[in-house]
């Protein structure tokens, strides 16, 4: 299995790609996990991207780029992968489909979770953490026992800045503009497999599971 996962911020993708990995036993590789790696151990590569984020400027693609492949050459992922994160637009899109077919491989299918606006709001915007011994809760999926309280410590609960609804509009925004032309390109390479993420997490999995298991037979 050699998955590329999509969907808008809050569509899911975090909890379907672990699930997944566990249920096919291959790695689940985000770009988050891969830039940690990368600076954590000092290679040259995350170097590299530190003397961009240094600047404060976007890591380019070529970059990310090579430690997408440098990832995915190492043991775990021989028999497979679910990328999630990346690509993230066409270009890097094209530039994967290429380092696929250097490697001598290529994907199974891309698995294209679909979640409408205000779903995606409600769930962004629910996140509140607490200050202090940092637990996350969800004013729908996960409140806290007394409103605007944590569980564990009893402080007051804080909405991050990045939770504001007014940002979340601006991240779904850039999501459309940069993804949609990258959903489109791999229609036309007859991959995408459409699920609906507003269904239950088991819902969600039990289908892909068996949209994945028939693309293989």
């Amino acid at each position: 299995m050699e998955l590329v996962l999509l969907g808008p911020p809050g569509s899911g993708k975090g909890t379907q790609a672990k699930l997944l990995a566990e249920r096919f036993l291959i790695p689940h590789i985000s770009t988050g996990e891969i830039f940690r790696k990368n600076l954590g151990e000092g290679t040259e590569l995350g170097l590299m991207a530190r003397r961009y984020m240094d600047q404060g400027v976007l890591v380019p693609d070529d970059v990310t780029e090579a430690m997408v492949r440098q990832r995915l050459t190492e043991s775990d992922a021989q028999n497979g992968f679910i990328l999630d994160g990346f690509p993230r637009n066409l270009a890097q899109g094209e530039h994967f489909e290429s380092m696929l077919t250097e490697l001598g491989r290529s994907l199974t299918a891309v698995i294209y979770l679909v979640v409408g606006r205000k779903t995606l709001i409600d769930r962004l915007t629910g996140r509140r953490v607490c200050p202090q011994c940092g637990a996350v809760y969800h004013l729908i999926l996960d409140p806290p026992k007394r409103p605007g309280v944590c569980d564990v410590c009893g402080s007051a609960l804080e909405q991050r800045r990045d939770d504001t609804e007014e940002t979340v509009i601006k991240r779904l925004e850039v999501y459309d503009q940069e993804t949609a032309p990258l959903v489109a390109f791999y229609r036309r390479r007859g991959l995408v497999q459409e699920f609906d993420g507003e269904a239950p997490v088991e819902v969600v999995t039990r289908d892909i599971v068996q949209g994945l298991e028939g693309a293989r037979d």
